[in-house]
């Protein structure tokens, strides 16, 4: 036999070749591979997380990066959910934790007012409609990989599961995510 039924059973064939790694929680990714990630990033980034504040605190010199890439060239998106929405109230109440989903946001809204202009930065909230979608699911985009967070009923993100995508072709997991992250954006209120 050419393909013994061993090997094609472990060899990624169809549309999950896309999926890297999985993770059973976001937390238990390596801070290694965000920086690895970021620091490869040479023509985009997208933070399409509802709060996206653990990169200011786990990535060291997140912003000093950030002005780097921006100098380079690289587009950098932010898409935050508004932290006075009803959504936003609800969440916290479903979550129930001290640092406040609203605070989380705010806390990003001070990183990113510290960064001071920059020519290739963009940041929005999510639209009103949008928010209740947008709070449940994070995508974090660099080029062709991406980092997406399904969140889980009551949980945080950092207690909810990643997949690490890496785009293989027209169609896939990568460009799926990627088609709803964009539409979250599209809509999105400029900051």
């Amino acid at each position: 036999m050419l393909r013994p039924q061993a090997v094609t059973d472990r060899i990624k064939t169809g549309a999950d070749r896309e999926i890297i790694r999985t993770y059973p929680y976001r937390s238990a990714a390596p801070s290694t591979l965000w920086g690895e990630l970021v620091a490869g990033a040479q023509s985009d980034i997208f933070l399409a997380g509802y709060t996206n504040y653990f990169f200011w605190t786990q990535q060291p010199h997140f912003n000093d990066t950030l002005r780097e890439k921006s100098a380079a060239g690289c587009r950098i998106r932010v898409l935050l959910g508004d932290p006075e929405c009803q959504t936003t109230r609800d969440r916290e109440t479903i979550e129930a934790v001290a640092l406040t989903v609203s605070t989380r946001i705010r806390m990003t809204l001070d990183e990113v007012a510290r960064l001071g202009p920059l020519e290739n930065l963009e940041v929005r909230f999510s639209a009103a409609e949008d928010a209740v979608n947008h709070v449940s699911l994070s995508t974090f985009r660099f080029d062709n990989d991406a980092l997406v967070t399904p969140h889980l009923a009551r949980l945080v993100g950092h207690d909810s599961p990643l997949l690490h995508l890496r785009r293989a072709g027209t169609g896939g997991m990568f460009d799926r995510f990627a088609e709803s992250s964009e539409e979250l954006w599209s809509r999105g209120q400029p900051i």
